[in-house]
């Protein structure tokens, strides 16, 4: 298909080729039922099938047991920011938040809403250019639960090991890297995702929970936002986003036909490695915003000598198919962001862009 671009948006990002032509082809007739899967009841076996499989294909490729359960939930990892306080700490409870972006910032902003917090550790300092070490982390004497964004899509930093605080929950707002490379989810308590950039369209939120936290749930709480009663219902307690679910489904069969985990992680140093080759052999035209052991395999982001060749770059760029490049304002500059889908070839074609841009503007 000639006339698609590379879409470097943060998100909604691009999604696989191949699940949107899938898509395409059971629009009118899902699997001989003669309608859509968006016209399916959500309490059909048809799409019991879907959301189930869904399930299970999430949890396999985590490598997590019955132990834990997945659900699918609506209102974005906004929503996740307010429900993880109010399903989890109690009132005469303290939640711990590590801050390494605007993302964990507004996770805690929400929290401190619902109860007391800390912050135990943060890099403002440097406006988010790194992931703090282990050694500044300073837990206050016993935190209802811990906070992680383990990427941050604006500033372009991710964790690359992630801290182990024993029987003090652990929950991770992992919605712009969950299933790009393996790591051990068992360390996790609780993980919650947006899908619309590593899984699936905008509008369904993944949120993947160890079964023995559901009994710390208030029973105050109104049904939507208490996590057991979703849990207990499969996600079925209210009509869910059925065809994102759907899409989420697909997503998840092409990671596995890619190598899974691992696939996706072989996959995505390599187009990194493309773009981060370009800016640093061109330190004195491109300036990195994250500290190079706090770099990103999601979300590369770099500025440019000054703001009229940002402006000159985005517009050459996007003549040249390449688009969904400006950097965030927080940051400004430009923003790459290669979440799993993103193909090697539209990383190739940036690094030869950039390397062009840098030869004949520098």
């Amino acid at each position: 298909m000639t006339d698609r671009v590379f879409n470097f948006n943060p998100g909604p990002a691009a999604l696989p080729l191949p699940v949107l032509e899938k898509a395409q082809q059971e629009l009118l007739n899902y699997k001989g039922t003669g309608m859509s899967i968006m016209e399916t009841s959500h309490r059909s076996k048809v799409f019991e099938e879907v959301i189930f499989e869904a399930e299970d294909m999430i949890k396999d490729l985590l490598g997590l047991d019955d132990q834990y359960q997945v659900l699918f939930m609506q209102g974005g990892a906004s929503m996740q920011f307010g429900m993880v306080p109010l399903n989890f700490l109690p009132k005469d409870g303290v939640a711990d938040y590590i801050l390494t972006g605007s993302f964990a910032e507004k996770a805690h902003k929400e929290a401190m809403i619902v109860g007391k917090t800390h912050v135990a550790a943060s890099s403002k300092d440097t406006n988010y250019d790194r992931v703090v070490a282990e050694n500044e982390i300073q837990l206050s004497d016993s935190p209802a639960y811990v906070h992680i964004t383990s990427n941050n899509t604006i500033y372009g930093t991710q964790w690359k090991t992630f801290p182990d605080f024993g029987e003090i929950p652990l929950v991770a707002d992992m919605s712009s890297d969950i299933l790009s490379y393996p790591f051990d989810a068992g360390k996790f308590a609780l993980i919650y995702t947006g899908a619309q950039k590593n899984m699936g369209p905008a509008g369904v939120t993944i949120v993947i929970i160890r079964k023995d936290i559901l009994e710390r749930v208030p029973s105050h709480l109104p049904s939507l936002l208490r996590y057991d009663v979703i849990a207990e219902k499969r996600s079925l307690y209210n009509t869910p986003p059925c065809f994102n679910i759907y899409i989420v489904n697909l997503v998840l069969h092409w990671i596995k036909e890619n190598g899974g985990l691992e696939g996706m992680r072989r996959h995505n140093e390599e187009k990194a490695a493309l773009i981060y080759k370009v800016l640093d052999r061109h330190e004195g035209f491109y300036k990195g915003h994250a500290q190079k052991d706090s770099r990103s395999l999601m979300n590369i982001t770099f500025k440019l000598p000054d703001e009229e060749l940002d402006k000159k770059f985005v517009e050459e760029a996007a003549k040249k198919g390449l688009v969904g490049l400006k950097g965030h304002r927080s940051v400004g500059g430009m923003r790459a962001s290669i979440y799993n889908s993103m193909s090697k070839e539209g990383c190739e074609a940036l690094a030869e862009f950039m390397e062009e841009f840098a030869k004949k503007q520098g």
